[in-house]
């Protein structure tokens, strides 16, 4: 009997239809390679989840396939799961100097770094695992050492593109090598995933040495404050910018901020970032300097709550207290979903006398991904057969799936997917197969995958209607009530002042208890249960309003 031909199976387990948690298989037989695994962060109806992981569960199950972990960048979105993925399948890790230089304070926090592999590459370097080679190519984006992958399989090459953007004039290093990238297109390039954060912003995106020319700027014309910069911690060429402009206009710089510590620390030990020796001070140093000769560089641009820039902007930094006159530059934009926490942030530190610079008043950021001229280029120099777009919500997919048409892709070797679905591609074409278990999963403390919808809904269920717990001891024989009820309230109402509600609830309790012992109802369950409607349709039409229940009887 002859042997069925192996197809080239492509599937996202996360970063389709969402921002973040970036995780891509390439499965053809035996073999599975994994391209980044990454986090992403809770919206406001996850009430008390830390991070949000993908389910890599298909992973697992096929542990003995999986070959090695490649990562493209060091951001989180990209490198933030790789301890809860080694965790589960302990396999090499490969990527460019920082990258791993950054995955491993990640994963020396979790206790992980010695019994980890982690492989260094180079820009240009080519590997082998199992059926597959894989060859990394220079990129460009907000982040150093990103890079592009060529994967080549037994059925053809796939570019996976990363998170890109194309820099002529980048900061440290060449612009992205668009020559490699139209050598393999020449060649025929199988399949293209390419990074569609951007596809809705036409033209292209502005260089990162913009905003350093925006620093001069603002240093050169503010010589008299104090100016402290917030921006992602990972964009360590902004932060150099940032520094270099800082000691042209004899300034010393204090980083606030544990990640931004640790990442200015990492690239500094390993060649990526050039600070002049005497230049860097410790935050709690920055007092026994005049006001306008300090450059505070710290991270908070997102508005996080506990971030460096909201506890001085909410007066809670142990190091720095923002006083009229200083000046505050926002180097970043809003993660959609962040608008609020950030813009409350800079209403705090406008209230406290200090002036702002954010995005919408002056360009002070740029963003590392590719806008529409730019994801036409990539298109038109692989020219692939097929094209599954990435890396955004479903609106972008969709657009860049119509860009890709324009630029000559058949509609039909379009594939807009979603996270689970898998790519199917042989010698007779490629189709959307069968999928796999993919999805959310929540991290709340040291608690992996414990929180589910069940708990977000009694969350939200608890943060919308408050809880009433009611409490009652009856007698095991005669099931008569032998004290209480008595009624405990949480974020419901105040209870000093609704006194007469609380009496209420008690009363509606006693005779719903009462009514299931004349019926001869002698489970518990019933009487709970009953407690809980008679209470939930009382205090509906008294208060419109629906708490959580909880009816507790003690037996004695």
């Amino acid at each position: 009997m002859a042997r069925k031909p192996n197809k080239l199976k492509i599937v996202a387990l996360g970063g389709l239809n969402e921002i973040g948690k970036n995780i891509y298989v390439f499965e053809y037989g035996h073999d599975i390679i994994v391209v980044d695994s990454g986090i992403a962060f809770p919206d406001e109806e996850m009430f008390g989840v830390d991070l949000v992981i993908p389910d890599i569960s298909y992973l697992v199950k096929n542990k003995e396939k999986v070959r090695g972990i490649i990562l493209t960048h060091g951001h989180e979105d990209h490198i933030g799961g790789l301890p809860f993925f080694l965790k589960e399948i302990n396999v090499p890790v490969y990527g460019t100097g920082l990258t791993l230089g950054l995955a491993e304070c990640k994963l020396k926090e979790h206790g992980l770094l010695s019994t980890s592999k982690l492989v260094r590459v180079s820009q240009g370097e080519t590997i082998k695992l199992g059926s597959f080679s894989v060859e990394f190519i220079h990129s460009n984006h907000s982040i150093a050492d990103a890079v592009m992958l060529a994967i080549y399989t037994p059925k053809g090459t796939v570019i996976h593109t990363g998170d890109f953007k194309i820099d002529p004039t980048p900061i440290a290093g060449p612009m992205i090598d668009l020559a490699r990238l139209g050598e393999i297109g020449k060649k025929g390039v199988l399949a293209l995933l390419s990074d569609s954060t951007n596809v809705e912003r036409p033209g292209y995106t502005m260089s990162e040495r913009s905003v350093g020319d925006t620093f001069d700027d603002i240093l050169s014309s503010h010589k008299n404050q104090r100016i402290i910069v917030a921006t992602f911690a990972s964009n360590i060429h902004r932060v150099q910018q940032l520094i270099n402009a800082s000691v042209r206009y004899g300034r010393k710089v204090a980083v606030s901020g544990r990640s931004m510590e640790n990442i200015v620390e990492v690239a500094s030990l390993l060649g990526y970032m050039d600070i002049p020796e005497g230049t860097l001070i410790p935050i709690s140093e920055i007092k026994k300097y005049p006001p306008n000769k300090v450059t505070i560089c710290t991270t908070g641009s997102q508005g996080e709550t506990m971030s460096a820039l909201s506890r001085m902007a909410f007066s809670g930094h142990k190091n720095v207290e923002i006083t009229p006159g200083d000046l505050i530059v926002i180097s970043a934009s809003p993660i959609p979903g962040n608008e609020k926490l950030i813009f409350k942030v800079i209403d705090e530190l406008f209230k406290l006398g200090a002036d702002v610079i954010y995005k919408s008043l002056d360009e002070v950021h740029v963003s590392g991904h590719a806008c529409q001229e730019e994801l036409k280029m990539i298109l038109g120099i692989t020219k692939p057969k097929y094209f599954m777009p990435i890396h955004g919500d479903y609106r972008h997919l969709k657009q860049h799936g119509i860009l890709a048409e324009k630029m000559g892709v058949p509609s039909e070797n379009i594939f807009t997917m979603d996270v689970g679905q898998v790519l199917e591609i042989d010698d007779n074409g490629a189709r959307i197969g069968s999928s796999v278990p993919s999805g959310k999963v929540l991290v709340d403390g040291l608690g992996i995958g414990d929180v589910g919808n069940i708990v977000l809904r009694d969350r939200r269920h608890l943060a919308q209607d408050g809880l009433i717990v009611i409490v009652v001891t009856m007698s095991a024989k005669t099931r008569e009530i032998v004290a209480g009820p008595d009624i405990i309230s949480r974020g419901f109402v105040y209870v000093r002042e609704s006194e007469d509600l609380m009496e209420e609830i008690k009363s509606v309790s006693r005779e719903a208890i009462e009514k299931s012992r004349l019926d001869g109802v002698n489970d518990w369950t019933i009487i709970k249960t009953s407690v809980k409607n008679e209470l939930a349709s009382y205090l509906y039409n008294k208060t419109k309003r629906n708490p959580m229940l909880l009816p507790v009887i003690m037996e004695v």
